[in-house]
Parts: structure tokens; C-alpha cells; sequence
């Protein structure tokens, strides 16, 4: 048997290490340490405890419900950008497909909001606007020069009922919440009406 032959082998199957047996054989506290909770038998320590002083998910500032997931995003382009592009520049359609192939707005991810700032430009070419929503300055501007303005509204519009095209902004779908408020305060209505037409009754009589 050759020197090889032995340091090949030599290592392969270590012995485990006795804890808990003496200096000598690996360590007299068997790897926990000088006394305390953590050297004792039984001792079962939450996964987040801190040694009793504030734990991490405690120090964390509390945050409330926010409506800023449900905001309603748009896409913004002004009369004055539309102005000074050339696709624009003789009038035509204006609607969400012919600003993304002109490069006002990236896609129709989101709705189209028109407004009316001018900017140094005189509106005097006839633009066909469609919409999800235009400012009145925008409209104004737009139907002086004889073009045409179409606000078809947003997701939230036809939920609630608005018609923006009909110009009456008043919601016409109300919430179940809002009838039974509704419903509950002419119940409590109808009962005193009742009282005061019996006390004019009686005295009468």
C-alpha cells in the first residue's frame, strides 16, 4: 500500500462531533452557550422575538387604506400640442388611435383627456375630437372653430350612469349604500309627518 493510497481515503467518514462532553471531546456546553433561556431544555423562542425589545414588525409605521390603486389615470394632451404637430396642422380627427401614431400620447393603455391651453396658437383650423374626456375651455375653443367634440367618458362614467355626451353630469346608477340611506331617512321622515298631521287633528276637534 502506497502514501496515496492511504491520504485518499484518510477524512472521508469524520466522526460526529459529542457535544456536551467535556472540553477535551468538542465543547462542555454543547454549543448553547453560559446559561440562560436558550441553554435550558424546553425552550421554544418565537421566530420574531427580539431579546424583549420592540420587534421589527412593530417598528414599522402603520398605514392606512388608500384610494390612490383606484385613481383614475388619463392621458393629457393639450390643443397647443395638437397644433404644433404636422399631422394636425390642416385639422382632421383627433382621437385616441391618431395621437399614438403621431407620438402625443404611448398607447391607449388609458383614457384620452383633452384640454384647452393654447398656448401662443390661435385654434383656426376644424378639428373632430373624440374623447374620453374634454375640458369646457377645450370645447369652447374647439366648436368656435368649427369642429366637432365627442366625450364618450370614462369606465366610472357608465358605472355611475353620466352621460357626458348629453351634457347632464348628474349619476343616474346609485349605489345600494345610497337607496338605503335614502330609504331609511324617508322611513324616519314618514313617521313624524304622521304625528304632527294627528296633534293639528286634535285640535281642531
Amino acid at each position: 500500500m502506497m502514501i496515496h493510497d492511504v491520504t485518499k481515503l484518510a477524512g472521508k467518514y469524520k466522526n460526529r462531533k459529542r457535544v456536551g462532553r467535556g472540553r477535551g471531546a468538542g465543547g462542555k456546553r454543547a454549543g448553547r452557550g453560559q446559561k440562560g433561556a436558550g441553554s435550558r431544555s424546553g425552550n421554544s423562542r418565537k421566530t420574531a422575538f427580539e431579546g424583549g425589545q420592540m420587534p421589527y414588525f412593530r417598528r414599522l409605521p402603520k398605514v392606512g387604506f388608500s384610494n390612490v390603486n383606484f385613481a383614475q389615470r388619463f392621458w393629457v394632451v393639450n390643443i397647443r400640442q395638437i397644433l404644433e404637430h404636422p399631422s394636425f396642422a390642416k385639422g382632421g380627427s383627433v382621437d385616441a388611435g391618431a395621437l399614438v401614431d403621431a407620438g402625443l400620447i404611448r398607447d391607449d393603455s388609458r383614457d384620452l383627456k383633452v384640454l384647452g391651453d393654447l398656448g401662443d396658437h390661435s385654434l383656426k383650423v376644424k378639428l373632430d375630437v373624440t374623447a374620453n374626456r374634454i375640458s369646457a375651455s377645450a370645447r369652447k375653443a374647439i366648436e368656435e372653430a368649427g369642429g366637432t367634440v365627442s366625450e364618450t367618458g370614462t369606465r366610472r362614467d357608465r358605472v355611475r350612469g353620466v352621460d357626458r355626451a348629453g351634457g347632464d353630469l348628474t349619476p343616474t346608477n346609485q349605489t345600494k349604500k345610497l337607496k338605503r340611506y335614502k330609504a331609511k331617512m324617508a322611513a324616519q321622515a314618514a313617521p313624524a309627518d304622521e304625528g304632527k298631521g294627528k296633534k293639528k287633528k286634535a285640535k281642531k276637534g
